[in-house]
This record gives structure tokens, sequence and C-alpha cells, in this order.
């Protein structure tokens, strides 16, 4: 089960402040090597994932199709013990 985590990790891009070009290229990587690819991102970033999702398939690498989409909330305690709901958002890709 541990080996099964560690792949998808490996497989994984997590959406963050970076330009939008470095995580298009990351993504680029994985769905040259064969295998699926897993655009992750949180709060605000979210609709930069999407961006990235969108200029993957469209601009860099047409044969690749979206498999699933996840949306979710975390719930995370900030650092004055406050709760807060997150929106999360994974998108998975598949190379053909």
């Amino acid at each position: 089960m541990q080996k099964n985590e560690e792949n998808t990790s490996d497989n994984s891009v997590f959406i963050g402040k970076r330009p939008t070009m470095n995580y298009v290229m990351a993504a680029m990587v994985i769905l040259n090597r064969g295998t699926e690819c897993t655009i992750k991102a949180r709060g605000r970033a979210i609709s930069h994932a999407v961006d990235v999702a969108e200029i993957l398939i469209h601009k860099f690498f047409p044969s690749a199709k979206y498999k699933d989409i996840r949306i979710s909330t975390e719930h995370l305690t900030n650092d004055d013990g406050k709760q807060s709901n997150v929106s999360s958002m994974e998108i998975v890709i598949s190379p053909n």
C-alpha cells in the first residue's frame, strides 16, 4: 500500500505561486512517461490549476484527456485555533 502512495505523489503536480509554465512543463514530463498526471490545488490556486490543465491539453499535449475532476473541502485549524474551510481540487489527466 505504501508503494501506491509514493507512486501517486510522483505523478502529482502541486500548484502554488510559481509561473504557470513551470507547472505545465512538470505535468508534461509526467505525461510523456505514459502515466496519468494529477494536478492538485487548494484555495486561490484552484483557478491557476485550471489554467495549467487547459494550457496543457489544448496547446502542448492534445492527445491528453481529462480522466477525473475531484473537488472537496478541507477543514484546517489556523494558528490562532480557529477552524476554516479551504476548497481543494484535483484534476486527473490521462496521456491518451
